[in-house]
């Protein structure tokens, strides 16, 4: 690399790292903490690229990205931070920083950034909203998050065509909603369709109006249509949709479609499930929300929160102790950041006293545990009462909110799986004697195979 790089951060071993860092990578180097001093290398046409912080003793590092706009536009600006929120990583892109990473943030990675820097001129920046709200829903600080950061920062001033992706519970809906209130439509609509039970009507309803009668709006033009778990569409509803985007009178009211699914959709597409024409209009854009699991060090950041909006609701505030929340970073939450949500919010009721210990975390999550080795598998043995319980905690996972609709089909293709590549497996893949064993049609049974993905092995036959 070949340049004059500016390095502003009140850290003195961070202008450290990062001079000894770019000196050897071939780069001239220009240091300050101070906000002030680095305004008055960039008048003096100094430097090729800045790395700034936010936070500084005489200022805010974002606050002379409009400045430094308006004076070079040409200067490349790389925004580094601990304030790792959604909220900074937007702001930096709006007020056209040219790149953000968040603190503690990898060298080599930085460095990459820098090099690609050299070799791009600045872009302009997007106007940023005054009014745009600073507390949204999105909590956390991992580095798993910091991506879905920074790819919301790039779309939400665009109109792009955005898939969500993520299991169930990982907040899917609450990104689709700060797409819309924090982008350009925040003034317009904002409009869902659940896909697993929509129908043509409804679709037709929403996009071009005419069933009234029937209770299904028009949405506005310019509205933000969001598609809810698009994976579980029907044929005949994804064909539908698929002609009405190309639609010219669709087309001139301008939505901005935002999907989510919990299933791959390139699974589905090679299962023969989802029409690959209506994935590639939907997935200009893709944002995976990883499991809970995959960033356990929010867990803290979430607790916190979800004791915070407990305490909105009339609640006492409380907090949680060390060996708690170590314990809570341990356990699976395999219904994510809603079944974390209801973890707290049960607890905060429960106990009286203001530090919920260990004790009382470990008293909750034991019970969940044994709840399942003590009902999942009952005396009786009937899978009636397996499946009931399985229900049962699907409906606690999602506390007072009722589950997206087409449960029923769910809940039967979870039973047919196993059930059918169990019947398999026992007739050695044998399909003729697997129909009659099911008591259903071979035909019906070639296209359930063909629906839930199951590998057929054929055993030899026996001499």
């Amino acid at each position: 690399m070949d340049g004059t790089i500016l390095v502003a951060d009140d850290d003195r071993t961070i202008r450290t790292v990062l001079s000894q860092a770019l000196t050897r990578a071939g780069c001239k180097v220009r240091a300050t903490g101070s906000v002030e001093t680095l305004w008055r290398w960039i008048e003096e046409g100094e430097g090729d690229v800045v790395i700034s912080d936010v936070n500084m003793p005489d200022g805010d590092g974002l606050d002379l990205l409009p400045k430094i706009n308006r004076k070079r536009p040409d200067l490349p600006v790389i925004i580094v931070s601990a304030q790792n929120t959604v909220m900074t990583a937007i702001r930096a892109s709006e007020l056209g920083a040219h790149d953000y990473l968040p603190k503690p943030f990898d060298l080599k990675e930085l460095l990459a950034k820098v090099s690609k820097a050299l070799s791009q001129t600045g872009a302009a920046p997007v106007q940023t909203d005054a009014n745009a709200p600073n507390d949204i829903p999105l909590v956390g600080s991992s580095p798993l998050m910091q991506d879905v950061y920074r790819l919301l920062a790039r779309v939400i001033n665009t109109d792009l065509s955005v898939l969500i992706t993520g299991k169930s519970g990982t907040g899917k809906d609450l990104l689709a909603h700060t797409l819309h209130d924090l982008g350009l439509r925040q003034n317009n609509d904002f409009v869902t369709i659940s896909a697993s039970t929509a129908s043509i009507d409804r679709i037709d309803g929403v996009l071009l109006g005419g069933f009234e009668d029937q209770g299904i709006e028009r949405a506005s033009a310019n509205a933000t249509i969001y598609l809810d778990e698009i994976g579980e569409m029907s044929d005949e509803a994804q064909l539908h949709l698929l002609d009405m985007l190309r639609n010219s009178e669709v087309q001139e009211r301008n939505y901005r479609m935002v999907s989510s699914t919990r299933q791959s959709l390139e699974d589905l597409i090679n299962q023969g499930a989802f029409r690959e024409d209506l994935f590639y209009r939907l997935n200009v854009v893709s944002i995976l929300l990883p499991r809970l699991r995959d960033r356990v060090g929010d867990i803290p950041l979430l607790a916190r929160h979800f004791l915070q909006n407990a305490a909105a609701t009339g609640l006492p505030l409380k907090t949680i102790s060390n060996k708690g929340l170590e314990l809570m970073r341990n356990a699976p939450w395999f219904g994510n950041v809603r079944e974390l949500e209801n973890f707290i919010n049960r607890i905060s009721v429960l106990y009286a006293e203001d530090e919920i210990s260990a004790e009382h975390v470990a008293e909750n999550l034991d019970s969940g545990r044994k709840t399942i080795s003590e009902d999942a598998i009952p005396e009786n043995g009937k899978l009636s009462t397996a499946v009931e319980w399985h229900i049962k905690r699907y409906f606690d996972l999602h506390g007072d909110i009722l589950p997206p609709p087409g449960l029923y089909n769910r809940i039967l293709r979870e039973v047919e799986m196993p059930l059918i590549a169990l019947s398999l497996s026992a007739t050695r893949g044998n399909q003729i004697k697997t129909a009659e064993l099911l008591g259903i049609n071979r035909n019906t049974l070639r296209k359930k195979i063909k629906e839930l993905d199951i590998v057929v092995t054929r055993s030899k036959k026996m001499m």
